[in-house]
C-alpha cells in the first residue's frame, strides 16, 4: 500500500515536472529576439503542455521503482554514516549549517537582481551549497575553540558558579585502559578516595581482557583473569560509580586510539600506566592520569646525608656492590655491601638518581645491625 502511494505521488510529481518543462518551452516564444524559433500558436501551446504532462507522468511512473530502491539504499547509507558521528558534532554542525544558510539568504537577495535570465538563480543555489558546507565544516573543526569561549567570561562568573565548576571538574570521567586494570593498583588508589568522578570501562577493553584471559599462554591467561578480578572488585566493593559504555569506533582498529577518541568524546581522562599511550595522548591533547607517575610522586623524599636501615638482598652490577630495596620498591645500591648480603645494616645516603623507570638511591655502609634485634 505504501509503495503504491509513493508511486502515485512520484507520478504526480512527474506530471508537474512535465508541465513545468512545457511551460518553459512555451515561454521561449517571448525571447525570439535571442533564439530563432517558430511562433507558437495557442493550439500548439496546449499540445505542448499535454505532451509534457503525459510524458512526465509516464517517465516518472516507470522509473519510480528504481527511484524508491535508490532512495532506500541512500537513506540506509546516510543513517549508518550519521550513527558514526558523535551527537555533539551533529548539533554543532547543524548550528553551523543554519548560520551558513542565513548568510547565503542575505547575499542571494542581491544576486537575484541580475537581469540575465537564470544566472541569478544558479549563482544563488551555488551560494547556498557553498556557505552551507562551509558553515558545517568550520563549526565541526572549531568545536574545541567554541567550547573555550566561556573562558572569556570567567572574570564575571559569580562565586556560586565557580563552586559548581569545581564540582563539575571532580566529576570528569576516568577511562581505564587494559594495562592499568591488569596492574591492579587502580583499585587501591580508588579505595583511598584519590580518584574522583565516574570510572568508565569501555566494552572493547572488556573484550580485550576476555581474549587475554582465554589465551593459551599461562602467563597471559593469569594476567587477563587478574584484570577481570580487579574490575569485579571495583564494581562490587568500592564506593565509586562505574560505567560500562558500548561506545565504539568501528573505523579504528587499535584499542589505544579508541580509548583516546572515547576520552575526547566524553570529555574525560585516560587512566593508564602505558608510557607509549601516555606520549600519544599528549600529542593529541588528551588528559592522562599515569599510575607510574603517581607512584613516583608519592615515594618518600630521600636526601644525601640521611641514614636508613636496609637489608642487602643481592649483589650489584659493579664489583663489591650490594642491592637493597625499600618497602615501595625503590632500589638502593650499597657500595661495599656485597659482603653483607643477607644482613640488615645501617647505610648513609650519598646520592639520589631519578630515572624514567623510577628512583635509585646510592649509599655506603654505616653500621651493622644485629638481625636478632
Amino acid at each position: 500500500m505504501f509503495n503504491k502511494i509513493v508511486r502515485g505521488a512520484l507520478t504526480l510529481a512527474g506530471v508537474s515536472v512535465g508541465y513545468a518543462i512545457a511551460m518553459l518551452l512555451v515561454k521561449l516564444a517571448t525571447i525570439q529576439s535571442l533564439i530563432q524559433i517558430p511562433e507558437i500558436t495557442p493550439i500548439m501551446g496546449i499540445v505542448i503542455r499535454v505532451i509534457g504532462v503525459v510524458a512526465g507522468g509516464i517517465i516518472f511512473f516507470i522509473i519510480t521503482p528504481w527511484l524508491m530502491e535508490k532512495g532506500v539504499s541512500s537513506a540506509n547509507f546516510v543513517e549508518g554514516e550519521l550513527q558514526k558521528i558523535p551527537t555533539t558534532d551533529m548539533l554543532i554542525g547543524a548550528i553551523g549549517l543554519i548560520i551558513g544558510l542565513v548568510i547565503a539568504y542575505l547575499i542571494s537577495n542581491l544576486l537575484m537582481g541580475i537581469s540575465i535570465p537564470l544566472v541569478g538563480t544558479i549563482l544563488s543555489i551555488m551560494l547556498y551549497i557553498f556557505l552551507g558546507y562551509l558553515g558545517v565544516s568550520l563549526a565541526t573543526k572549531k568545536r574545541d575553540d567554541l567550547g573555550n569561549l566561556s573562558a572569556l567570561f570567567k572574570r564575571n562568573i559569580p562565586l556560586k558558579e565557580k563552586v559548581e565548576t569545581k564540582k563539575e571538574i571532580s566529576s570528569i570521567p576516568k577511562v581505564l585502559d587494559t594495562s592499568v586494570i591488569i596492574d591492579g593498583r587502580i583499585a587501591d588508589i580508588t579505595r583511598t578516595g584519590f580518584v574522583e568522578g565516574p570510572i568508565v570501562i569501555p566494552e572493547f577493553v572488556l573484550e580485550e581482557l576476555r581474549h587475554i584471559a582465554d589465551s593459551s599462554d599461562s602467563l597471559k591467561r593469569a594476567r587477563g583473569r587478574r584484570g577481570l578480578d580487579i574490575l569485579n572488585l571495583i564494581r562490587k566493593e568500592l564506593a565509586v560509580e562505574v560505567q560500562i559504555t558500548d561506545k565504539d569506533f568501528e573505523d579504528v582498529a587499535e584499542v589505544d586510539i579508541k580509548l583516546l577518541k572515547l576520552a575526547q568524546f566524553m570529555g574525560g581522562k585516560v587512566v593508564t600506566n602505558d608510557y607509549n599511550l601516555n606520549k600519544v595522548a599528549e600529542l593529541q591533547g588528551v588528559p592522562v592520569l599515569n599510575i607510574n607517575e603517581l607512584a613516583n610522586a608519592v615515594k618518600p623524599v630521600v636526601l644525601p646525608g640521611e641514614e636508613m636501615v636496609v637489608q642487602v638482598i643481592k649483589e650489584g652490577k659493579e664489583s663489591g656492590q650490594g642491592v637493597a630495596y625499600l618497602d615501595d620498591g625503590t632500589m638502593i645500591v650499597v657500595e661495599g655491601g656485597r659482603k653483607h648480603i643477607g644482613q640488615t645494616m645501617g647505610v648513609l645516603v650519598t646520592s639520589v638518581l631519578q630515572t624514567a623507570a623510577g628512583r635509585m638511591i646510592f649509599a655506603k655502609p654505616k653500621l651493622l645491625v644485629d638481625k636478632s634485634a
